[in-house]
């Protein structure tokens, strides 16, 4: 154990290194505090010069407002700053930086050079304070602004220096943090060069086009094409920004971008809140990809409780939860394929499917294989998902589907509307059924390739959501109840549960140790194994516990019984059954993905076909 010492103060050097240990994590953490700088300086054009990953030169120029002659020696002195003067303005700080760390923490870990010459000042001046001692100031020659040069980081910290990584591992931190200013701050060119190579390039973008013209440059051209705009107010917030659509989903939150209030942050609360508005789209293990920008009043939110500022809390931590998850989640159903015409954001192209989701996918037909009781007859061509009649569901029996008439598919094809493109609908008449799993239409411009289980699935998931939001899921009595053999502890689960069930539209009770009895069941899934609905029901409990919130469990088990109810793979449906199927997808909310994720349709348009075909060329 070291000898005790008597307390005393720190030398000013080591003060400062400390303070750099909290500032300065890498060169990336070196120029995030050199252009929030330049950001609060008013610049609207930042360059920005690295060599060897930052740990040999990093060197930030802009034309901001500068700083006078009489106040550079301030600038390289701790907890010295212009941008706030009392608590008050600390309370609602709306600068980037406001601590006044930053340069003094720089400057002792490094050999730092500022030159800075204020607007309208005759004289540029030029600051040197090698190991964090400040020498007087010097004329030099400089345009209006500030160029900040740091030289060999960590050369007097050498055990922080070996913890440094690769030169290109550091200079993608630096470029990821680069791309976090230029989304955050489209009224400013930025300039990136990585050992005099240019590797970013952007211009002040003010008009919406060049704005998502930045964001291809910066995030790639098919988050644009696969983005929605969002662009909403209330509760004295705003939202506004892009949001992939599911189908765009990534494998990592590597395209996760929150800002609030134009400051880049991580925040739990925003985090789950947006994971929460994607939990009905998203595939499983998959994350959504987002640029979002989160205005609040500056008093709502604490800016100042992580050292590098990166992480905020609000005030009303509650309030921002609901208002991004309903943002969200409303911008989200929001998409039908009646909009597909209007954008790209609609129309998934099937390339993007096929990279994005068909290798998490897995076969499609072993998991919708099978007979299911979920029939349909002729009589019901034109309403595919008509209530049957209560005798049919008597005892949960189900019913065996039946055949076709030729007459009513005839009498159906020719009611179709005329040929023009105005007649159309936006997934247009169906021609065929593709091995009993897709559904193939002809469109306006193009053909509509429709997994007919998916849609269908989304279909009656939204419809018991609905039902449960309303007025509660409609139930059907069963002439004979059901017993169903359980274990032990999923009886036990099913009697304290009893809530649950009776809000899906279920009467179970407990018939014994190893028994549960079914004596109703929600009417949409009345033609369902009711069987496998409870022991399926039970498992998403169990596998969920009671940690989840009623609403969020319901929604779940929802899913789960939409699954049952919705035709499978290998029924054959009759052209009215199609087109019925198509119109209720242009009608239901989040129908570009079923339950889990998939993508539940695509287009080929006329342009496609040409290419795939070779024509005009």
């Amino acid at each position: 154990m070291p000898p005790f010492r008597p307390i005393q103060p720190l030398p000013e050097q080591l003060i400062n290194q400390i303070a750099a240990g909290e500032v300065v994590e890498r060169p990336a953490s070196v120029v995030k505090e050199l252009l929030e700088n330049s950001l609060d300086a008013g610049a609207d054009r930042v360059d920005v010069d690295v060599e060897a990953g930052g740990k040999r030169l990093i060197r930030v120029r802009d034309n901001g407002q500068g700083i006078p002659r009489d106040e550079l020696a301030l600038a390289l002195s701790r907890h010295a700053t212009s941008k706030i003067g009392t608590l008050e303005e600390l309370d609602r700080v709306a600068s980037l930086g406001f601590r006044g760390e930053a340069l003094p923490s720089i400057a002792s870990v490094s050999r730092l050079t500022l030159d800075s010459r204020a607007r309208e000042a005759e004289l540029a001046w030029r600051m040197m304070a090698p190991d964090g001692a400040v020498e007087e100031p010097t004329p030099v020659a400089h345009p209006e602004g500030t160029t900040v040069e740091v030289r060999d980081l960590f050369y007097n910290t050498p055990g922080r220096r070996k913890f440094l990584r690769a030169d290109r591992t550091e200079f993608g931190h630096v470029q990821e943090l680069v791309r976090r200013m230029a989304l955050a701050r489209f009224d400013v060119g930025l300039r990136v060069r990585h050992n005099e190579r240019t590797t970013l390039q952007v211009a002040p973008a003010a008009e919406p086009d060049a704005r998502e013209e930045r964001l291809a440059r910066v995030l790639g051209s098919a988050f644009v094409e696969q983005a929605l705009r969002v662009d909403m107010e209330a509760a004295g917030l705003a939202l506004r920004g892009w949001v992939g659509l599911p189908t765009f989903s990534r494998s990592t939150g590597d395209l996760q971008y929150l800002f609030v209030n134009g400051r880049s942050v991580r925040d739990r609360t925003a985090a789950h809140a947006i994971r929460r508005a994607y939990q009905d789209v998203l595939f499983k293990d998959r994350y959504p990809a987002y640029v979002l920008y989160l205005d609040v009043e500056p008093g709502q939110v604490d800016v100042n409780v992580h050292p590098a500022k990166q992480e905020v809390r609000f005030r009303d931590g509650r309030l921002i939860h609901d208002f991004l998850a309903r943002s969200l989640r409303e911008a989200l159903a929001s998409v039908r394929p009646a909009q597909a015409d209007a954008g790209p954001a609609a129309a998934v192209p099937a390339e993007a499917i096929r990279q994005e989701t068909a290798p998490a996918s897995g076969p499609r037909s072993s998991p919708e294989g099978g007979q299911s009781g979920f029939g349909f007859g002729v009589a019901e061509a034109r309403a595919l998902y008509a209530e049957p009649d209560g005798a049919d569901a008597a005892g949960g029996a189900a019913a065996a589907p039946a055949e076709p008439s030729r007459a009513a598919e005839a009498e159906a094809a020719t009611a179709l509307p005329g040929e023009g493109a105005g007649d159309v609908p936006p997934l247009g008449y169906a021609l065929a059924q593709i091995h009993g799993v897709f559904i193939l239409a002809e469109a306006a411009d193009g053909v509509v390739l429709v997994d007919m289980h998916a849609a269908h699935e989304r279909i009656v998931y939204e419809r018991m959501k609905q039902a449960l939001a309303e007025q509660g899921v409609a139930s059907q009595a069963l002439l004979v109840p059901v017993s169903v053999p359980v274990a032990p502890a999923e009886a036990e689960l099913a009697e304290r549960r009893a809530d649950v069930f009776r809000a899906l539209g279920f009467e179970v009770d407990r018939g014994g140790p190893e028994t549960v009895v079914v004596r109703q069941v929600p009417s949409l899934l009345q033609r369902a194994d009711v069987a496998r609905l409870v022991t399926d029901v039970l498992a998403e409990l169990r596998r969920h516990g009671d940690g989840a919130g009623l609403q969020e469990q319901l929604h779940r088990v929802l899913g789960t019984m939409a699954c049952h109810g919705s035709v499978r793979a290998n029924r054959r449906l009759g052209t009215a059954e199609m087109n019925a199927l198509l119109r209720d997808m242009e009608r239901t909310p989040n129908s570009g993905q079923c339950n889990h994720g998939r993508p539940t349709w695509t287009r080929l348009g006329m342009v496609d076909l040409d290419r795939l075909f070779l024509r005009g060329q």
